[in-house]
C-alpha cells in the first residue's frame, strides 16, 4: 500500500549552495523561535537562509542573517526581517557544536528550514568545512563522471 504523504511537512527554504561551498561532515534538526508575523510569513512561503549560518554565542545557539519577509497584516507587531534567531538545541549538542566551531574550525550552516509533521518550524543546520577551488572542482568531475557512468550502464543494459 502506498504510505501517503504529510500534509503538515513542507519546505519553506532550502540553502542549495551549502554542499557545493562546504564539505558536510554531519548535520541536526533544531527548534527556532520565532514572532507570529514570522509564522504566517513562513506559512506563506517567504523565506531565504541562503546568505545566513549559526553561531555560538554566550552558550546559546544563534542563526544569523536570515531573511523572512514582513508579514503584511501584522503593520503594529511586525518583525525585524534580518533579526537574529535563537536556535534551540540540548545542552550536550550545544557543547558539540561549540567544541566543533571553536577548536577544529568547522563553520554551522543552514541546509534546510520547514514543517515538521506537527506543522512546527525546523531548520536543519550542519557541521561543515570550507571547500577550497580545487575541491569544489573535484566534486563536480565526480558528479559528472556519475553521471556518464550511469547513461554507459543504460545503454549496456
Amino acid at each position: 500500500m502506498a504510505q501517503k504523504s504529510d500534509p503538515n511537512y513542507r519546505i519553506i527554504a532550502e540553502n542549495r549552495r551549502a554542499r557545493y561551498d562546504y564539505a558536510i561532515e554531519e548535520d541536526l534538526e533544531c527548534g527556532i523561535i520565532l514572532h507570529g508575523s514570522e509564522v504566517k510569513s513562513l506559512r506563506s512561503g517567504k523565506a531565504n537562509i541562503a546568505d545566513s549560518y549559526a553561531t555560538v554565542d554566550n552558550g546559546e545557539l544563534w542563526l544569523v542573517n536570515s531573511y523572512i519577509a514582513p508579514y503584511k497584516q501584522a503593520t503594529i507587531w511586525g518583525h525585524e526581517e534580518r533579526r537574529r534567531r535563537k536556535l534551540l538545541v540540548s545542552k550536550r549538542e550545544m557543547a558539540r557544536l561549540w567544541a566543533a566551531t571553536a577548536k577544529d574550525g568547522m563553520t554551522l550552516v543552514p541546509l534546510v528550514m520547514y514543517f515538521n509533521h506537527r506543522g512546527l518550524v525546523k531548520i536543519k543546520i550542519a557541521i561543515g568545512k570550507g571547500k577550497k577551488l580545487a575541491d569544489k572542482r573535484a566534486t563536480e568531475a565526480k558528479r559528472d563522471w556519475d553521471k556518464q557512468k550511469r547513461r554507459l550502464m543504460k545503454e549496456l543494459g
